[in-house]
């Protein structure tokens, strides 16, 4: 749980980034192995198969995106309103270009009707950008789009420390 709290970034009052990484990965396939009571080496492989994509590899970032409105009616507007959000949100480090992310490459999650309340996004720096990262340059992320315009530019540095290790 602790190590979880290094990986979560608020952005607004409705929206969170949950950086992923193998740590987090291991302990979600433990819990589902345990809890669905996996045995059978197929059906262990096929959860892997589906949770490996979340790893970063070393030049990136993976990162489920959150929306999160309790209340069913208004959640229900809100998607409405912040349809593209998922292409909105970017990374910066220090002064370089802001990258943004390739979205929910597994599959669409978001019609011309509403956007999902969750999204799964992938971040690709380069080099300069790592090397800034561990340089210890400041990391700002930001959401344009027109409904949901906030930004994060105060990263704890427990936060920066975790999401720079994913970067080796």
């Amino acid at each position: 749980m602790e190590h979880k709290k290094t990986r979560r970034v608020p952005l607004g009052p409705n929206a969170t980034l949950h950086f992923e990484d193998f740590r987090l990965m291991h302990y979600q396939v433990m819990e589902l192995i345990r809890v669905e009571k996996i045995t059978a080496e197929d059906e262990l492989l096929g959860e892997l198969e589906a949770y490996n994509p979340l790893i970063p590899d070393g030049t990136n970032l993976k990162v489920t995106f959150m929306l999160e409105y309790p209340d069913e009616d208004e959640r229900r507007v809100q998607l409405a309103r912040l349809i593209d959000i998922e292409n909105k949100i970017l990374i910066q480090i220090g002064e370089l270009d802001p990258v943004y992310p390739i979205a929910n490459e597994d599959l669409p999650r978001s019609t011309e009707e509403k956007t999902s309340s969750v999204h799964f996004l992938r971040f690709e720096f380069t080099k300069e950008m790592i090397s800034a990262a561990r340089d210890g340059a400041s990391w700002s992320i930001y959401c344009l789009h027109p409904n949901y315009q906030y930004s994060n530019n105060n990263l704890p540095a427990q936060v920066i420390a975790s999401l720079v290790n994913d970067f080796d």
